[in-house]
């Protein structure tokens, strides 16, 4: 099994600085659970991978879910006496509550606090705050902004509408050996955030980027779509077909400075599960159990579809600083974190393309490798003939390379070499002769 073509991939700091130059790009688009600035983002991702786009009309019922109206914005302000805006959505898309409904009028800034938020603990951040299945409106604004507001009437605008429209998800699928797909998820329904979760998007585009070319045998399948109501509307539209889910990952929060943390399925034991806790391990990583909350593996993982779908970050959401404000943007967010990501997430691939059981041809014993010039003439041993000697003694149709990896802790990539060569050796075939 050939697994990913590592010498297809360019160098890692030009996969980083293409990946940030597309955040970048799609930074300062204001999306939503709706709307045209998720349409445009997905326009901008159209250039590097082709997508199957969907639109579900507002009103669908989708499981226990009622599809939202579609919600767009112009513009929104609060001015002064004297016209100056003190607040401006056109300096930062943060400074609307999303999905605030349309208003217009004046008001003294004691009415005004009701609809005002900010992020007391760091003076300077704009918090993202929404209200998106309860129709209200407001602005997010720094706490020092707010302490600058004489005690006085303003202006205050929001030109948005929330009308029936759609849902709106995407999907870009690769065709492997097997029908059998990978899933990987990722959501496009935050503003001008960077690490979460413009990350997950442009790492999600970068993978299918790369991958398109390769020989693979699973099929592959990336979704992207707002957070929950997305995954729900998928999982809705294609509940026939999910058998051929086999292995999936929801990305977040993966361009931050923190190690990899993967987060387990709801299962625990599938492959995917034990794929990535190799990987991450070995990268100085952690593994957390499932829980049901956090992000959409919540959706995949619910007891109607308990899906082998775990979710992949760096620093988890809500775990790293400047989450939900202002502070995630180009600058906490780094060229070398997104090509590391970028990087254990073909890692897990590679894995999970190439784990395989194998049937020991002479388990009586250790078979004599010196004959054969797999054994160093000085005893004593190698890191290369430790994992023949594993690879060998655990070799008995119940084992996988990921098992004897796990089990010997030596890397799996070596643990596959040494596969490989005893197999050449005629020393192993796959378990049930294929």
């Amino acid at each position: 099994m050939a697994g990913v073509d590592w010498d297809r991939l360019p160098a890692a700091s030009q996969v980083g600085a293409e990946m940030h130059e597309l955040m970048a790009e799609l930074y300062p688009i204001c999306r939503s659970l709706t709307g045209e600035g998720v349409r445009e983002t997905l326009r901008i991702l159209e250039r590097e991978v082709p997508l199957e786009i969907t639109e579900l009309p507002s009103g669908t019922q989708v499981f226990d879910w009622t599809l939202p109206r579609e919600w767009n914005i112009r513009d929104a302000w609060i001015a002064d006496s004297d016209g100056g805006r003190v607040v401006d959505f056109g300096r930062s898309n943060l400074h609307v509550l999303g999905y605030s409904v349309p208003v217009r009028g004046r008001m003294p800034l004691e009415e005004l606090r009701e609809h005002l938020y900010t992020h007391p603990g760091n003076p300077d951040w704009i918090p993202f705050r929404t209200s998106y299945y309860n129709e209200n409106w407001g602005f997010c604004l720094s706490q020092r902004q707010l302490e600058q507001m004489r005690d006085t009437d303003y202006e205050v605008v929001i030109d948005s509408s929330l009308t029936d429209g759609y849902v709106t998800f995407a999907e870009a699928s690769l065709a492997g050996e097997l029908p059998d797909e990978v899933l990987f998820s990722t959501y496009i329904c935050h503003p001008s955030l960077c690490n979460d979760n413009l990350s997950g998007v442009v790492l999600a585009a970068a993978l299918a980027k790369h991958l398109r070319p390769m020989s693979l045998r699973y099929s592959y399948r990336f979704l992207f779509g707002p957070g929950t109501i997305g995954p729900l509307s998928w999982l809705w539209k294609n509940e026939a077909d999910l058998g051929r889910i086999k292995h999936g990952l929801v990305l977040s929060c993966v361009g931050d400075p923190g190690t990899l943390t993967y987060k387990q399925s709801r299962r625990a034991d599938a492959e995917i599960d034990q794929a990535a806790a190799n990987v991450v391990r070995a990268a100085g990583g952690s593994v957390i159990p499932f829980e049901p909350w956090g992000g959409d593996e919540r959706q995949f993982c619910s007891p109607g579809f308990n899906l082998p779908v775990g979710a992949l970050s760096r620093t988890p959401a809500d775990k790293f600083p400047g989450y939900h404000s202002s502070a995630d943007d180009l600058e906490f967010v780094r060229p070398e974190f997104l090509a590391d990501s970028l990087r254990r997430c073909l890692e897990i691939i590679d894995v999970i393309e190439t784990n395989a059981t194998y049937v020991n041809l002479n388990p009586k014993g250790e078979p004599q490798l010196g004959k054969r010039g797999l054994y160093r003439g000085v005893a004593g041993g190698s890191s290369a003939e430790t994992a023949l000697l594993w690879v060998l003694n655990l070799s008995d149709g119940n084992h996988s390379l990921l098992d004897i990896s796990d089990r010997s802790r030596l890397p799996y990539e070596r643990v596959r070499e040494a596969a490989e060569t005893l197999r050449k050796h005629e020393l192993l075939e796959p378990a049930g002769g294929a």
